[in-house]
């Protein structure tokens, strides 16, 4: 990865990295310091599976669902004025669907969705729109091998599946759901499988990727470490 300054940073900085990883964190954190826009492309995804759910098409009706993934009315606004812990807002279809899109009935369809090349084709559209803007951190899981391949940073936030599963159940808790640790391993390890074996944009780092292990490390420190590499100052917690 080539080395940065303050007068010199990327216009795009890309974020790739499975479920719970600690990408959406670090990404949050690496835009409010050099003031870029965040975008969380999974949300896209997620936003379609709701939409898709609530008019009953079948997550295997890859027609539909293109279609519908051209149909929909879809917003990413500033978290604005609330006190319930979101990052952002997603209006889809002119109404706050932020904390649906996180519900375990998308989990659960939101990989089999994604998969299909047509709604990756309308969806990467919409994301490239974004990233021509510059000044933006962009967070998914093919971002810097086919969104914006050109992007001058790039970097890949992993961590085990155990770590993951058990961040979101924290997540979840903090949301008032009662879920099961288990379950949601078994989830993760799926979505995984899924998501790294599929035909169209896998899920794996660019080759000129950096690789950031978040496993029993705070956010803090990996945000140091990503701007110690911009030639930028930070103090780890």
């Amino acid at each position: 990865m080539k080395d940065f300054d303050n007068q010199h940073l990327p216009r795009v900085i890309a974020i790739d990295g499975p479920a719970a990883s600690g990408k959406t964190t670090v990404g949050l954190m690496l835009a409010d310091v050099l003031n870029y826009l965040f975008l969380d492309t999974g949300l896209m995804y997620r936003a379609l599976t709701l939409a898709s759910i609530r008019r009953g098409i079948d997550p295997g009706d890859d027609v539909a669902l293109t279609a519908l993934a051209k149909a929909i009315d879809l917003d990413v606004l500033p978290r604005g004025d609330t006190s319930d812990g979101r990052h952002y807002t997603v209006i889809l279809d002119g109404e706050d669907v932020t904390w649906d899109i996180r519900l375990p009935a998308v989990d659960a369809a939101v990989s089999q969705v994604s998969a299909f090349p047509e709604v990756r084709a309308e969806m990467v559209r919409r994301q490239r729109a974004f990233g021509e803007r510059g000044r933006v951190v962009m967070v998914g899981r093919d971002i810097g091998t086919v969104v914006m391949p050109d992007a001058p940073l790039k970097l890949y936030i992993t961590a085990s599946p155990e770590e993951r599963a058990r961040r979101r159940l924290l997540d979840r808790q903090r949301q008032g759901q009662n879920d099961d640790l288990d379950a949601i391993l078994a989830d993760i390890v799926r979505r995984d499988e899924i998501d790294s074996t599929r035909e169209h944009s896998p899920l794996r780092p660019a080759g000129d990727a950096l690789i950031v292990d978040t496993t029993d490390r705070s956010a803090d420190l990996v945000l140091h470490d990503i701007l110690t590499r911009l030639n930028l100052s930070s103090e780890p917690a």
